[in-house]
């Protein structure tokens, strides 16, 4: 049997949590064939603390890192401000890149990421989650299929409690030079599902508002894609949400399928023993049909699942997760959502307006 290859990978930036769940499954096992090495990080005190944490190398000087003949790709997991710089370094080395989302800030740093990625022609993909749960590809699976006939409207609902910890108000992620708030960063996950299930949309109309802390902006939003010719489709964001249950239900012509327990504000909390994570009603069955999924135990087993997926594409066993031009489209429908919320119209995805955001 062919011996599989072995990656060295550097992380750059630690400000995303995620890649630390990244990092934990890579060393327990050895079959990933991922060994990260060294890490780098603009604040000292979180690259020593990180370095500490995970037994790795602490650099301090970004470009000697990438200069390194061992280090075969990097994990982009810094502030979000930074992702188009470290992008066009890393490409320019010749690193395998996986880039936290979302993307950039822009439109034009996401224009930068793609380029540099094309120009230099370096493997890249997104560390999306959502597109590798099981339960979700179950989902797109039966879209595909066709088995319950055409897709009428797809309800997405994600949440998070941050908006609720008054400390979070002095975190990165809700500084708008670093990250631009939490609706920027956490509603990319459902909107880029949507992307992923759906295709690119034709259009947006979207309210997002400040409703809790004056200091966590834009913690509560809907938007609302138009497919034409259907289906009809709505992100539901709430990042003051305590609680909850349902987190996806499409309707279809032949049935219904419904999710639950699908986000950190579900699967976090308390639920019934044998309760359902997937089903779906079928009219032809008459019945509902449980898909036999579980359900993780927490949401951050979900983000640690990624490094599988992750592991494989660095290895050149799978292609990417998301590709540079997925990530861009994903960043332009985000970005679409606050030129409707802002300016009270619906926003085609090639409006001009979304370069200003």
């Amino acid at each position: 049997m062919e011996e599989r290859r072995r990656v060295n990978a550097a992380i750059l930036g630690f400000a995303h949590g995620h890649v630390n769940g990244y990092i934990e499954e890579w060393k327990k096992r050895e079959a990933y064939g991922v060994r990260v090495a060294a890490g780098w990080d603009h604040d000292p005190a979180r690259l020593a603390q990180a370095a500490e944490a995970h037994g790795l190398e602490a650099c301090r000087d970004v470009e000697a890192l990438l200069a390194r003949p061992d280090v075969h790709a990097v994990v982009i997991a810094s502030e979000t401000s930074l992702h188009a710089e470290l992008v066009v370094k890393a490409a320019a080395a010749g690193k395998a890149i996986v880039l936290q989302k979302p993307m950039a800030l822009t439109s034009a740093e996401a224009d930068t990421v793609v380029e540099a990625v094309n120009r230099y022609g370096v493997p890249f993909t997104m560390a999306w989650q959502m597109r590798v749960d099981p339960q979700n590809a179950k989902m797109k699976a039966l879209l595909e299929e066709g088995r319950l006939g055409r897709t009428f409207t797809v309800r997405r609902r994600h949440g998070l409690s941050v908006g609720l910890q008054p400390a979070f108000a002095d975190s990165w992620h809700v500084d708008p030079k670093l990250n631009r708030d939490i609706w920027a960063d956490d509603a990319s996950h459902p909107i880029d599902f949507l992307l992923w299930l759906l295709g690119e949309p034709e259009s947006v109309t979207a309210e997002i508002e400040s409703l809790h802390h004056p200091r966590i902006p834009m913690d509560n939003g809907v938007a609302l894609f138009r497919y034409p010719g259907g289906p009809l489709a709505e992100v539901n964001c709430s990042f003051t949400c305590a609680a909850a249950e349902n987190t996806t239900e499409i309707v279809c012509e032949k049935g219904t399928i419904v999710q639950n327990f699908g986000d950190a504000v579900s699967c976090n909390v308390p639920r019934a023993p044998g309760a359902s994570g997937l089903r779906w009603y079928s009219t032809e069955e008459g019945r509902w049909v449980d898909s036999g999924i579980e359900t993780p135990d927490t949401h951050f087993a979900r983000i640690r699942a990624l490094a599988e997926p992750l592991a494989a594409f660095l290895r050149g066993e799978r292609g990417p997760i998301a590709t540079a031009e997925e990530g861009r489209a994903a960043l332009r429908m985000v970005l679409a959502t606050y030129v409707s919320a802002r300016e009270g119209r619906r926003v085609r995805l090639d409006d001009a307006g979304i370069e200003s955001v």
